[in-house]
């Protein structure tokens, strides 16, 4: 059984799930979810994201119990026990799957890694104090806000 996750991760969690939620919900872009919640990238990848981006325009991929599909951004925030998986192993599996964007969080360093697929493989961004995502208009995260 894995520990449950430590303050720093969880004020990350919260913080960055309350900006998704006012620029991303409230203003009717699509919907946000953060974890536990399925998510059926294919037959036998189910992953359970930190949080999950779906917009409107993919919104049939909701069904009463997961998500089943592949949603338009993924964030991982890291943890000791499991920061290898998520920079790695979910990594592969969100690249091979085709996730558009994928974030990964470090809490203890203080940064946010934007990844967006292009050509098939992930790109990281240049880093920068406010991220947007690359196809979410009017939405943009302050990172020094996330600590």
């Amino acid at each position: 059984m894995n520990p449950a996750p430590g303050t720093a991760h969880q004020t990350a969690s919260k913080r960055l799930l309350h900006e998704f939620y006012t620029q991303i919900e409230l203003a009717g872009l699509g919907l946000v979810f953060d974890a536990p919640f399925d998510v059926e990238l294919a037959k036998h990848d189910i992953v359970q994201p930190d949080l999950i981006v779906l917009l409107e325009k993919n919104r049939h991929l909701l069904k009463p119990s997961r998500i089943i599909g592949v949603p338009d951004l993924l964030v991982e925030i890291l943890s000791p026990s499991n920061s290898d998986y998520d920079q790695k192993a979910k990594r592969a599996v969100y690249q091979r799957v085709g996730v558009p964007e994928y974030w990964i969080v470090d809490p203890v360093d203080r940064r946010l890694k934007q990844l967006v697929l292009r050509n098939g493989r992930y790109t990281c961004l240049k880093a920068a104090a406010i991220v947007r995502p690359a196809k979410i208009d009017g939405v943009g995260v302050e990172v020094a806000k996330l600590w």
